[in-house]
C-alpha cells in the first residue's frame, strides 16, 4: 500500500513537472499570446478590485450619513407624523415659575396680560433657529419657512426663554394642517379652556408637550 501512494505521488510529481515543461515551451514559441493573457487577466482584476473598491466607499459614505442624521425620535402614542412635532430629547418643553395656577386670573387670563411683555427679542429667537437647524438636521434653512416656536405657549405658562422649549417649526410639513399656523389654534383653544376653567393649567400644559396635534384632532379640527 505504502509502494502504492508513493507511485502515485511520484506520478503526479512528474506529471506537474511535464505540463509546465509545455507551457515554457508554448510560451517560448508564442509569447505575445501568452503576453495578452496575462495582460487580459490583469485587466480583469484590476477591473473587479476597482469595483470591490467603489462597493466600500459607498457603503462607506451611505453608513457615514446615517451615523450623523439623527433619526426621528417620537413619543409613543402621537398621532401625528415625526416632523410637525419636536425632538423631546432636544426640546421637551419647559414651564414659567412664575405663572401657576393660583395666579392665572391675575397673568395669562387678565385682559390686560400680553405675550408680548414675555416673548424674547427676534435676535434670540433667529439665532436659536439657526442653530436649530443644526439640531434638527434641516434641509431647508430658509428662515422664513419656520417659526421659532413655544412648544409649551406664554399664554398657557410656557417658559418664553429656555431654549428646552423652543425649536424651528415648520409651516409647511408633510400633512395640510400639521404647520406653526395649525399648533397656534391649539394654543388659543387651551388658554381658552383653562381661564375658564374647563381643564387646570399643568394638564395644558402636559397635552400640549406630548401631542399638541391629537388636542387638535380631538378638539379643534371641528369646531
Amino acid at each position: 500500500m505504502g509502494i502504492t501512494l508513493a507511485r502515485i505521488r511520484d506520478f503526479r510529481k512528474a506529471m506537474a513537472r511535464h505540463g509546465a515543461i509545455l507551457q515554457r515551451r508554448e510560451r517560448a514559441k508564442n509569447p505575445e499570446f501568452f503576453a495578452n493573457r496575462m495582460n487580459a487577466s490583469t485587466r480583469h482584476l484590476l477591473s473587479v478590485l476597482a469595483l470591490v473598491l467603489l462597493a466600500i466607499a459607498i457603503w462607506y459614505v451611505i453608513r457615514q450619513s446615517s451615523a450623523l442624521a439623527p433619526a426621528p425620535e417620537t413619543r409613543v402614542g402621537r398621532v401625528g407624523p415625526p416632523d410637525i412635532y419636536p425632538i423631546p430629547s432636544v426640546t421637551p418643553g419647559a414651564i414659567n415659575p412664575e405663572i401657576t395656577q393660583e395666579n392665572i386670573h391675575e397673568t395669562i387670563c387678565n385682559p390686560n396680560w400680553s405675550t408680548k411683555s414675555e416673548r424674547p427679542p427676534s435676535s434670540y429667537t433667529n439665532r436659536l433657529k439657526r442653530e436649530g437647524f443644526d439640531e434638527y438636521n434641516d434641509t431647508d434653512r430658509d428662515m422664513r419657512d419656520y417659526e421659532e416656536d413655544h412648544l409649551i405657549p406664554l399664554e398657557i405658562g410656557g417658559n418664553p426663554t429656555d431654549p428646552k422649549n423652543l425649536w424651528p417649526e415648520p409651516y409647511h410639513t408633510t400633512i395640510p394642517d400639521g404647520g406653526a399656523h395649525d399648533k397656534d389654534k391649539v394654543e388659543n383653544y387651551l388658554h381658552e379652556q383653562v381661564c375658564r376653567n374647563g381643564m387646570n393649567l399643568a394638564e395644558a400644559q402636559n397635552a400640549i408637550a406630548t401631542d399638541w396635534y391629537r388636542i387638535y384632532v380631538d378638539k379643534v379640527k371641528l369646531r
